[in-house]
Parts: C-alpha cells; structure tokens; sequence
C-alpha cells in the first residue's frame, strides 16, 4: 500500500483571496511565496525533506558541509525541529486515518484514543527540538519525563521513528496489508536520512523515537482502555424506565463501550469537567418542549433539501467506511499543515492538540451520554410521532445526549482556531469517496455544519447538539492550555 498526498486543500476567503495568514503557538505562520524564506531566521534556515532528497547525492559530508552549516549559523550546533517541513507527520496521520478506516475494532472513542496517543508520541519525540518547548510529563495524566535524548539528533528521522513504533503498537490486529505499509513508509523514510546524515546521528536519532514511543505506550496501557478494539460491547446492565435508551434499528445492538468514560483522560481533571446540564425533561405530551424537539427532528429529517442531505452524508463519518469522526477532524488539520507547509515543530503541536482533543471530547462526552442515558429519536417518533418513520443516517448504538459529532468537532475547531486563527478553507476529506467538497468561513463554522448534521440525519435532538458543541469548546479551551 503506497502512503501519497491525498488531500488538496483551499483556504481562501470569501473574495477568492488567500485568508489572513495563520498563527501557531503565538507565531504568525507566513504563506509564502516562491523563493521567499524569510520567516525570520527559522524560515532562513529551514531545511526541507525535499531539498535533503535533492542533496542526497552530494553525500553526507557535503550535506553538513552546506545546508547543515548554514542552519548551524541560526540555531546552534545542530538545527532544531523548525528547520524541517512536516511531511513526515503528515504521511504518517495519513496511515493512520487508514489504519482506523480498515482495522476492525476501531470504533470512534478507540479511533480517537489512538490519535491522542499518537499525537502525545510525535510532540514527546521531538519537543527537545522546539525552541523553548516544554515536555508534557507532569501535565498530562500520569505521564512521566521520556528518556532523555542524546545531543545532535535529527528530527525528522526521530518523528518517522516515533509514529512507525506508536501506531504499530496501537493496531497489533491489523491487517498484514496495513502492516506492511507501516514497513515501507518507515523504510522510505529511514533510507532518505541515511543517505545524507552521519551514521551516529541517524542511529541515535532513530533509537529515540523508539524509545519515546515505548513510553507513550506503557504509559497507554494503564488508561483503561488498552486493546478496547477487542470488545467495544462489554456487558451492560442497561437501566431501564420512561425516557431512557433501548437499542435500534435497524441492528438493535448493544450499548457501545459504556464504561469510556472511566478511562483516563489526557488533561481534563474529571470527566464532567466540561460536561453540561441534564437533557431536557423527558415528556411524552404534545405541549411539551420534548416532544417539540422530537417533531423538529422528525420534520426536518422527513423533508431534508438536497444540500441538508449532502451535509448529512458528507459528515456521517461511519467506521469502517471512514476514518470515524475524529479522524475527520485529523484530516482537516493535515490538510492545514501541507497548505500552510507547517514547519515539523508546529505541525506537532498541532497533532498533539488536536488528537488530546478529540480523545478526552469522547471521554467527556460518553461520561454526559451513559450519566442520563436519553432515549434516540428513532425511539420516540417511532412510538409518538410516526410508527413507520425510519432516519437517513443509522442510529449508532449509544445514548442520545450529547452529540458525539458535536462535542469532538467542538473541541477540534476550537483548538484549531486557537493555533490558527479564523481561517477560510475547503474540506476535501472525502474526495475519495466521491462527496463534493464543502467550504467554510472558519473552524467553527465547519464544527457547526458537523454538529447540524446529526439534526438532518435523524440522529440527535437540537439539546444534544448545541451543548455538544459547548462541552466540545470546553474540552478544547482546557487542551490549547497546554501552552
């Protein structure tokens, strides 16, 4: 299986012209244009995998000789993490996107832990090479210090190492296909450091990202979740009473991991830490604010236009077909990173942030479904409203309240604005499979189309969506603290 750039990516504003430029980690991240490399003496310095590659053939010691001298001259004996594009991260998060796509077991809670951890692991690997980065251990969790790195490693060489090690722990199951792209992306990548690095630093930079890697993982195993893909339907005794959820169809499957909530988080506290109020009162009467819920669903989803239906589908996300909901949302951020050509430093953070936020949004948010536990729509309208009525998209199996799709894009869209700013772009996610691409003025317009799309697919109530979208926003404001 051959890893290539999928993504095309428009972030243009309303007038057709490129959007403000973007912010990251308080840096403004020029677009720029050909022969310009002045952002300031990192952009000066920079060394990219492509201009490795076009070195390669003068050999390690005219390498060193040349770019490495020269990037010396602004960031010290060896150059750090900014020096070099993000290629690297982002091939890797494209595997992984595939990886969850065609690995069984990797529904979307288990699909948002992996790129959590994944994230941790690229961001742990290199952070001593951002200039003033800060370790997560002592700030996430339970995570203690890696080990310490030896001096004059490469970065891109300890990234590619990192990922290849973390994601071939996190999908022991997968298939041998998968298997063998992990190989081959790490090789294609090993021999392309090889070729122009010393011996030493490209074997120390290598034993790094392992080392990281093994870490992030052992620290991983204690969370609660380990090897959840193996058994997403653990045995539940399902409360039971006016209001509360029963399976549907049309599969009518059990409750969907309905212990998550236990696990622990990356950075929230607790998992209610950003968890919102009870649903509304549950009623069965015409008059009440339930049931006018239930019969907007219901009209909505019965009288969808052509564009709610497009939104409804474009968003669906559903495991197995897709890389879930929350690789949704990596895949907007990796279409970012190449557009804006993120420096490999930034890229990190970005994939760190982004992938805590996604995996404690479906902490938070399983802990506010299985704590009240509402009935779907397709249940109410079915005994209420309409017998025979069935919703455009299947009802996953697990409560109602809140949206998962509301609180993960909440927290990604926040986290991305808070890196990036307002920025206009274009979601070509599902080119792949044929969907027509969807523009947006922000992040946050994106995050709201998601969360509406539940609406329009007979999905969620609106109460589910909106505080979804506000526990998302929460759970994203406590990642970006991650200063």
């Amino acid at each position: 299986m051959r890893v290539r750039r999928r993504w095309k990516v428009d972030l243009r504003g309303p007038d057709g012209k490129t959007g403000r430029p973007l912010t990251c980690g308080g840096d403004r991240v020029r677009q720029r244009k050909p022969g310009d490399d002045s952002r300031g003496e990192a952009f000066a310095a920079r060394i990219t995998r492509r201009k490795l590659l076009a070195n390669a053939s003068l050999g390690a010691g005219a390498l060193v000789a040349t770019d490495l001298g020269r990037v010396a001259s602004a960031w010290g004996r060896h150059p750090g993490a900014a020096a070099y594009d993000a290629e690297i991260a982002s091939a890797w998060f494209d595997l992984a996107l595939e990886l969850v796509r065609t690995t069984p077991g990797f529904s979307p809670p288990v699909a948002s832990r992996a790129f959590g951890y994944a994230g941790t692991t690229l961001y742990e690997a290199i952070v001593p090479g951002i200039a003033g980065g800060r370790s997560l251990a002592g700030r996430l969790n339970g995570l203690d210090r890696a080990p310490q790195p030896a001096k004059g490693l490469h970065w891109p060489t300890v990234a590619n190492s990192a990922l290849a090690a973390i994601l071939r722990s996190l999908f022991p199951t997968t298939s041998s296909e998968n298997r063998t792209a992990i190989d081959e992306l790490e090789r294609r990548f090993h021999q392309e450091g090889s070729a122009v690095l010393p011996r030493g630093v490209h074997r120390h930079s290598a034993a790094r990202g392992a080392a990281v890697a093994a870490h992030v993982f052992e620290w991983s195993r204690a969370d609660g979740a380990h090897e959840a893909f193996r058994d997403n339907f653990p045995p539940y005794d399902r409360p039971v009473g006016p209001g509360l959820w029963v399976p549907t169809p049309p599969a009518f499957s059990p409750a969907l991991q309905p212990y998550w909530d236990r696990n622990r988080a990356f950075v929230l506290a607790a998992p209610e830490t950003c968890s919102p109020g009870p649903p509304p009162d549950y009623s069965e009467a015409p008059n009440s604010a339930f049931y006018a819920e239930a019969n907007e669903c219901y009209l909505a989803s019965s009288s969808l236009t052509a564009e709610q239906e497009e939104i409804a589908r474009f968003w669906a996300d559903d495991p197995g077909q897709t890389a879930t909901p929350p690789g949704h949302s990596i895949s907007i951020l990796t279409q970012v990173a190449r557009r804006f050509d993120l420096p490999l430093d930034q890229a990190a953070e970005a994939y760190m942030k982004v992938g805590i936020a996604v995996a404690d949004a479906f902490i938070s948010c399983w802990h506010t479904k299985y704590r009240d536990n509402l009935l779907r729509p397709v249940t109410y309208i079915r005994d209420h409203i309409d017998s025979g009525w069935l919703p455009l998209l299947a009802t996953p199996p697990f409560p109602e309240y809140t949206s998962g799709h509301s609180v993960q894009s909440g927290a990604a869209a926040r986290v991305l604005t808070n890196l990036f700013g307002d920025q206009a772009f274009t979601d070509h996610t599902h080119d792949a499979r044929g969907l027509e691409p969807r523009s947006f003025s922000s992040f946050t317009e994106a995050a709201q189309e998601a969360a509406i799309s539940r609406l329009y697919g007979g999905i969620h109530f609106r109460a589910a969506i909106e505080r979804g979208l506000e526990e998302g926003d929460c759970v994203g404001e406590a990642v970006s603290a991650l200063h």
